[in-house]
């Protein structure tokens, strides 16, 4: 097999696409209770990246600064940009870039599926247009598109594997009215750990159950009926077996106060999300108390959905 020929990107061209630019990305909540690896939620906590000079000399490398944030396991920013520069057989300048993030890490809130989505568009920025699809790029990365997809198209997401390997989503902008507490407790839940207590296979009962739920979910956003969305955010498949890794899911999700329209589990955990209509300040109460009685500190933070993809700027040469 022959291999591909390299096609170099100059100092001075590679400047004028990215030096400057700023990619930000935001976070997400996936599953929301029924829709297990299907369903996400982009929030507006971001991470961002910032190309702060292209270098005269070394080629093919990122090097990142990190700032206010300590980068824990794999840096996914320059995973996904070496990845497919190699892969097109692009030779580019090295570039200097500072990564910021709002997004605890390993926290249930997308923070992987965001740095790979921000790494994926300073690459196409960088390299040029083609027809690439970074929603099955960050799929691959990944493992399931529901968190990438949500990063990418903002709003609230549906997204799915086709049988012939493709990844395709759907973004509608969720309602404004509709605000999310995340409470993050002081513990940590890795992705992989959180997949093993999984069962393999589903009883119809419960199969059915998530189905319905998950449908209803949609459904209920689109038409506004928020009373609908403590039944329709109740699940089966995931929450019930990840209970013992993440504190207080269980007393979370038992919650019944003024301006509550549900809880779920953000993602793999150990984040926690209400969905909650006017005033938020009894649910962010309540869930500090829940965390409060099992001795955990934690961070509670009120959010709005992010619709619509995420913010590129770059100032003008001069």
């Amino acid at each position: 097999m022959s291999q591909v020929e390299p096609a170099s990107l100059g100092v001075a061209e590679a400047r004028r696409r990215v030096e400057g630019l700023r990619i930000e990305v935001p976070g997400s909540s996936a599953n929301l209770g029924p829709g297990f690896d299907a369903l996400a939620v982009a929030v507006r906590l971001y991470l961002r990246v910032t190309v702060q000079r292209v270098l005269d000399g070394p080629r093919n490398e990122l090097r990142c600064s990190f700032a206010g944030v300590a980068l824990e396991g794999d840096n996914y920013v320059a995973r996904s940009v070496d990845t497919l520069a190699k892969r097109e057989g692009i030779d580019y300048p090295a570039l200097d870039v500072t990564v910021e993030s709002e997004i605890p890490m390993q926290g249930g809130l997308g923070s992987s599926a965001a740095a790979t989505v921000a790494g994926l568009m300073l690459f196409e920025r960088l390299a040029g247009p083609r027809n690439r699809d970074l929603l099955a790029e960050g799929t691959r990365f990944e493992g399931h598109p529901d968190n990438v997809a949500a990063s990418l198209l903002g709003g609230l997401t549906a997204a799915c594997t086709t049988e012939d390997g493709r990844a395709v989503a759907v973004s509608t902008p969720w309602p404004p009215d509709v605000r999310l507490v995340a409470v993050t407790p002081e513990v940590r839940v890795k992705t992989p750990e959180a997949r093993r207590v999984l069962p393999e296979t589903y009883t119809r009962a419960d199969a059915v159950f998530n189905l319905q739920r998950a449908t209803l979910l949609m459904a209920a956003i689109h038409a506004g009926r928020t009373d609908l969305l403590r039944d329709a955010l109740a699940d089966r498949w995931h929450q019930p077996y990840r209970a013992r890794l993440v504190p207080g899911l269980t007393e979370a999700l038992a919650l019944r106060v003024p301006g509550l329209l549900g809880v779920c589990l953000s993602g793999s955990g150990p984040t926690v999300i209400a969905l909650c209509s006017g005033d938020t300040s009894a649910v962010e109460g309540a869930l500090t108390d829940v965390y409060a009685r099992l001795g955990l500190p934690c961070r509670v933070r009120t959010l709005a959905a992010h619709n619509g993809p995420p913010n590129l700027t770059q100032p003008l040469a001069t």
